[in-house]
């Protein structure tokens, strides 16, 4: 009778070094496995979460609100990170500018017949923002977030005058918002949805006895 090692039937130290190398091949790989599944799972409940907050625009505002306002006071207290503040507003000023646009370009659109009515016999067409709301929301939240938790290292807090800081992003601002209405008025558009307004309906006549 021929042994177990040469009939191919794995003894039972062979088959036992074959389970610790699978084992050890698992469990090398078993870390990064655990922090994707991590990540993932933390994404899919923090989207979740954001979806959840839609439909409740008046809700999210006053959150939002409230966290620039925790920012400002973190600001006033420490009496620094100005240089953090002025990249803050000048990010906003982006988000401003991007929310009152319209996704389509109203130049391209008046030689392609687009999407912006110029006429009031027209079709009515909602507004569409190069920036939703939701994510306008969103990217102030996060902003406001990240410049929060950056008030905490001292590398962040670089000396400045502030008050010419403040006037150049008020003249800043300024110029951009005049720009911006001016891009309105020439185009014809208003950057807000009030939906189609319909005219009055006809009153009934008295039919004839």
């Amino acid at each position: 009778m021929e042994s177990a090692a040469t009939a191919g039937v794995p003894t039972p130290v062979a088959a036992a070094t074959t389970t610790d190398d699978n084992l050890q091949s698992i469990d090398s790989s078993s870390p990064a496995d655990a922090v994707n599944r991590l990540i993932h799972a933390v994404s899919q409940r923090q989207q979740h979460l954001l979806d959840k907050t839609v439909p409740h625009v008046l809700y999210r505002w006053i959150g939002c609100l409230c966290v620039v306002l925790i920012y400002f006071v973190r600001v006033y207290f420490v009496e620094g990170f100005y240089i953090i503040t002025y990249a803050i507003g000048i990010y906003l000023l982006n988000l401003i500018i991007a929310f009152l646009s319209p996704q389509e370009d109203p130049e391209a659109s008046l030689t392609t017949g687009g999407s912006l009515p110029t006429r009031r016999s027209d079709e009515y067409r909602p507004f569409v923002r190069r920036l939703p709301e939701f994510k306008f929301w969103l990217s102030i939240i996060r902003a406001f977030i990240i410049g929060f938790m950056m008030t905490f290292f001292d590398v962040f807090d670089v000396p400045v005058f502030w008050p010419i800081l403040l006037f150049y992003w008020v003249m800043l601002f300024f110029l951009t918002m005049r720009k911006q209405i001016q891009h309105m008025i020439k185009y014809r558009y208003v950057p807000f949805s009030f939906g189609k307004k319909y005219g009055k309906k006809p009153a009934p006549t008295e039919s004839s006895e």
